[in-house]
């Protein structure tokens, strides 16, 4: 689907008319955020289909200030009447509200001078895919996945697309927009019967539909990693060391942005919030942000309060050099804007990070599971108990558990609990990430967990 000049120029012309509307009725500054898209999605269960739904349309959101007091309201009929009621509401609302004296629009000067994502490679001019066509992608995922040996039933087999333009302005004179497009393939395969079956999973997404991996590829690695589940157990009791593999690692670094999003630091609420400086990885790593990464998923030209996206280490050798801000809570802290600012139709912007990668020493997967010894490789993770103020945490897991270097037997049942300064703080990282997600996270080990098994 192309995203052709008229249509960006149709969603900036709805923009600066709420903007105007707004501003007629009483607002002293206001930003809006009109969204335009399609999506679509496929999805078999055990070679029925069980869902396929299409949705279309455009959005707006629109956040007024009357002094320092803010408010937010979103509307997908358009019309001009209704325009001029959603913006009297959110007056009426913002005068209301409490006044915070960090409520404001970006200076002029702090604005991006880039107002697209020309270069970035966000979206696929590509026809969308027929719906026949993912019906047809998601049965030869479920083929492929039901052909391997022990794989008793598909749970689900799961094709989608989505193609939106964003467009942004603010009364203070910033306005800009790009498109994205997004397509995913997944499959989710089950192994052994009644109370011992064992699930997995396996998919891909990409903004480009040629860039995706064949289905037959999604559903064979789906189907394998089911089967590898056979005959699953708890595992031992004890200390033991924890290897997160790639496709959970990154929840151990989503738990470092949680802890220095300028929100938590603001609200004192962060286990690293007196940490500014100080080591929070092993020498030698670094955690970058890169937005302007083309044809990754979390690439944006700028922030959603107008400022220009740039790349950003929020770690360096290991110590902490960054919180993640937006511009209200840098006001709170007394510092910069990030760029991080993110948005919905109906909330005013808060911290966010898009792209991110770990940079540091890494060594081959199969000698960082022989130098483990002993220990769980997690695969899976559920439930969750974080403490956001100490950093205490204790998850449910499954994987599989590891003897002199070996994989042994699959492990399901499990709880991990540690620290999280502490389990950061001895990580070693495989050579294993894949380089076109947003988060180019690799597979971590960590020292020493206590595992509650059988």
């Amino acid at each position: 689907m192309t995203d052709s000049p008229s249509n960006t120029a149709a969603l900036r012309d709805l923009a600066e008319q709420i903007l105007d509307i707004a501003k007629s009725a009483g607002a002293d500054a206001a930003d809006a955020m009109v969204v335009q898209g399609i999506s679509q999605t496929v999805s078999l269960r055990n070679g029925a289909l069980e869902q396929a739904e299409r949705s279309e349309g455009t959005e707006m959101g629109l956040r007024v200030m009357v002094g320092q007091r803010q408010a937010c309201v979103s509307a997908a009929d358009l019309r001009p009447d209704t325009l001029r009621d959603m913006a009297a509401r959110a007056v009426t609302m913002a005068r209301l509200a409490p006044e915070d004296p960090t409520v404001g629009l970006a200076d002029p000067a702090q604005l991006s001078s880039m107002r697209d994502a020309s270069g970035l490679e966000l979206s696929d001019d590509g026809a969308a895919p027929l719906p026949a066509e993912m019906e047809d992608e998601a049965r030869r995922a479920e083929a492929a996945a039901r052909a391997v040996a022990k794989v008793t039933q598909i749970q689900s087999s799961n094709a989608g697309y989505s193609h939106r333009t964003i467009f942004l302005a603010g009364s203070n004179g910033f306005a800009g927009g790009y498109a994205r497009s997004d397509y995913g393939l997944s499959c989710v395969a089950i192994s052994g019967e009644g109370t011992g079956m064992e699930r997995d999973y396996y998919g891909d997404g990409r903004i480009f539909r040629s860039d995706l991996i064949s289905p037959e590829e999604i559903g064979r690695e789906a189907g394998m990693r089911a089967a590898a589940r056979a005959g699953a157990r708890k595992p031992k009791t004890g200390k033991y060391p924890v290897f997160f593999d790639e496709r959970v690692s990154s929840t151990l670094i989503g738990h470092i942005l949680a802890a220095i999003n300028g929100s938590a630091i603001a609200r004192g609420s962060s286990w690293l919030r007196d940490a500014l400086g100080e080591a929070v990885l092993p020498v030698g790593f670094d955690l970058l942000e890169d937005p302007l990464r083309k044809r990754a998923g979390g690439s944006r030209p700028f922030d959603a309060e107008g400022l220009a996206a740039q790349k950003r280490a929020f770690i360096q050798d290991g110590k902490l050099a960054s919180w993640v801000l937006d511009l209200a809570t840098a006001r709170k802290l007394g510092l910069e804007s990030t760029a991080n600012a993110a948005r919905g139709l109906t909330s005013p912007p808060s911290p966010s990070v898009g792209n991110l990668a770990l940079v540091g020493p890494k060594v081959e997967r199969e000698t960082l599971l022989r130098e483990m010894g002993t220990g769980l490789l997690v695969t899976s993770l559920i439930g969750s108990s974080i403490n956001p103020t100490t950093g205490d945490y204790s998850r449910g897991a499954s994987g599989f558990w590891v003897e002199n270097g070996e994989i042994t037997y699959a492990v399901n049942e499990c709880t991990i609990a540690g620290n999280l300064r502490d389990m950061l703080g001895t990580i070693r990282a495989a050579n294993d990430a894949r380089s076109h997600l947003s988060r180019v996270i690799p597979s971590l080990l960590v020292e020493e967990m206590t595992l509650a098994g059988a």
